[in-house]
């Protein structure tokens, strides 16, 4: 059965018998919810309902709590997805996910996690481009990478191709080309969204990032100008990797899907 199941997934995991009907039944309502004590209730139909898998934030959060929290997502989805992560946090949780016999990875640089005791999803064939104005930028755009790839898509790169040394985004587009979304993060004045976005024929999301300072500084600048562009993008909050990834994940699934 795999992780992150939407409806096609249910249904053919039960023309398999590797679910039973009602079992399946119950997956494919999408309104799955299991309650942890009286502080957090686990959205288990939020794959099949959304398309998206049910991704914990860690930021606030106990870690003892977070640690329970992972545990029974992968126990019931064989895998999760955690972002924003400190270190301390994610070593509770790698710890318990041992003890209960489940793997789990941590991505120092955007502070995300993925615990499992099922492979990574089937590759759906979609293709997703991820392109960064400078590294100051790779935190957000690595947590698109891990939710996109997490809902079974490829992910390409190329980072560092900022405006500041425009030449550099040329040579970069050519080997993401075949991308079916495009992903572009950028601090400061958040230029180059808006820049790629007028030179390819694939939809474009702009990632502000909070790099930069003074006037407008931590991603304002950059939000503002990606939202006046004359390029035709769709832009995320600051930040907001998730999103982007799970947007582009969504739009690149559907249009290499059947």
């Amino acid at each position: 059965m795999q992780p992150h199941a939407t409806l096609l997934g249910l249904l053919e995991a039960y023309r398999k018998g590797e679910l039973s009907r009602e079992e399946a039944a119950s997956r494919i309502e999408g309104l799955r919810i299991e309650q942890l004590g009286e502080f957090a209730r686990l959205d288990l139909g939020r794959a099949a309902r959304c398309g998206v898998p049910e991704v914990i934030l860690a930021e606030g959060k106990d870690p003892d709590r977070l640690a329970e929290i992972v545990t029974r997502t992968v126990a019931a989805q064989g895998r999760c997805i955690v972002t924003r992560a400190t270190r301390g946090q994610a070593d509770l949780v790698m710890e318990r996910c041992s003890e209960e016999g489940y793997g789990a990875d941590y991505l120092e640089v955007p502070r995300s996690l993925v615990a499992y005791r099922a492979p990574p999803p089937e590759r759906t064939g979609g293709i997703v481009a991820i392109l960064t104005a400078g590294t100051a930028d790779l935190p957000a755009a690595e947590e698109a990478r891990v939710i996109a790839e997490e809902m079974g898509c490829t992910v390409r790169t190329a980072y560092d191709v900022g405006a500041a040394g425009i030449h550099r985004l040329f040579p970069a587009l050519k080997s993401v080309l075949d991308a079916h979304v495009f992903i572009v993060a950028a601090g400061r004045e958040g230029t180059l969204p808006a820049v790629v976005a007028g030179l390819v024929d694939r939809p474009v999301i702009g990632l502000p990032v909070s790099s930069g300072y003074g006037y407008m500084g931590e991603g304002r600048a950059a939000l503002a100008s990606m939202l006046q562009s004359c390029s035709v993008l769709a832009v995320v909050n600051i930040d907001a990797g998730f999103s982007a990834g799970a947007f582009a994940a969504r739009i690149a699934t559907m249009v290499a899907g059947p």
